[in-house]
């Protein structure tokens, strides 16, 4: 195998980045043509096909790897590239590629790299928190919010916490069906707010109260905001995350279904094994930020449901 050329690992890096060759050509201020020669050139080098040109292009299994490479080489270059010029970026803000849970962009997560915004350029993916783990994989995202605490091979895991889920509805709705508490023939038949279709929350909140698996009315509420206010209009209770319930005013419209029936779903921050001045400063203000406001749980048992994304996924955790 040949030397991989810098600039063809960026046209790479543009291209799964952008979708096409024609916008990584725009990005790259170069033609398309001459996106598609240093692409062809990098899979020479590679000995093998990197990419499925569709509209947008696909990675194989060997394009996965050459593009962790790319990333990987994009941070290394401009973190000594800052360090050579005195902190006085040429070439703008370093990007930083990065996967998160709905909810923790909608509570904690946005704070943190908030504080960071005059120096880095933050591309964020929503996805649930299992499939994250795909994105570190295949060298989309350089770190990542999980459920997993096996670190993804090349990547180092670190524990942030819990996130606490509760049973909640609006005041009117409680009185409609739980005027005498929750109990398990009313919560087989009352309407429910899901996420999405693979949200499993609910379902095993249900499974726990009515030890059995009972199909209520489902509204399908694909977002974190919408979701919490879809429950304060009273279409149906849910699960609605305890850090989101206190920060919005919607609180103050909702009230907790069961004080006993909430749900922890543990996280971890996975990133790349990669020394990096940038990606460490990244990584230091999300973690003090996760553990400053999630549940610190003392090890033991984990209290974690099927996500609200996971399912199809095959694995655990909190809304995506």
């Amino acid at each position: 195998m040949n030397d991989f050329d810098l600039g063809q690992l960026r046209a790479l890096s543009a291209t799964v980045s952008e979708g096409t060759l024609e916008a990584a050509a725009g990005v790259l201020h170069v033609t398309p043509s001459a996106v598609s020669q240093r692409l062809k050139a990098l899979e020479s080098a590679a000995g093998r096909v990197l990419l499925v040109r569709t509209k947008p292009v696909h990675l194989t299994p060997s394009g996965e790897i050459v593009l962790r490479l790319a990333r990987q080489m994009e941070v290394i270059v401009a973190d000594a590239t800052a360090e050579l010029e005195g902190e006085q970026r040429s070439g703008g803000r370093i990007v930083v590629p990065l996967a998160f849970n709905a909810d923790s962009v909608a509570t904690w997560a946005l704070p943190a790299l908030a504080a960071l915004g005059d120096e880095f350029a933050f591309d964020l993916r929503r996805e649930d928190q299992q499939n994250t783990t795909a994105l570190l994989r295949d060298g989309t995202v350089m770190a990542a919010v999980t459920v997993d605490s096996q670190p993804v091979p090349g990547c180092t895991s670190i524990r942030l916490g819990s996130m606490r889920y509760r049973p909640m509805a609006s005041p009117a709705y409680a009185r409609r069906w739980f005027p005498g508490g929750i109990s398990p023939g009313i919560l087989a038949k009352a309407p429910v707010v899901a996420f999405d279709r693979d949200d499993d929350l609910q379902r095993t909140y249900l499974r726990r109260k009515t030890r059995s698996r009972a199909e209520p009315p489902v509204h399908y509420v694909p977002s974190s905001v919408d979701f919490i206010n879809a429950v304060a209009l009273g279409l149906g209770w849910g699960m609605l995350p305890e850090l989101q319930v206190r920060s919005l005013d919607a609180g103050s419209q909702l009230i907790d279904l069961d004080p006993d029936g909430s749900i922890d779903v543990r996280l971890y921050w996975q990133q790349w094994l990669l020394r990096s001045p940038s990606l460490d400063r990244v990584a230091t203000a999300v973690v003090d930020a996760a553990r400053e406001q999630l549940l610190q749980e003392p090890s033991g048992r984990s209290r974690v449901p099927r996500s609200r994304e996971s399912q199809r996924h095959g694995a655990d955790g909190g809304k995506g």
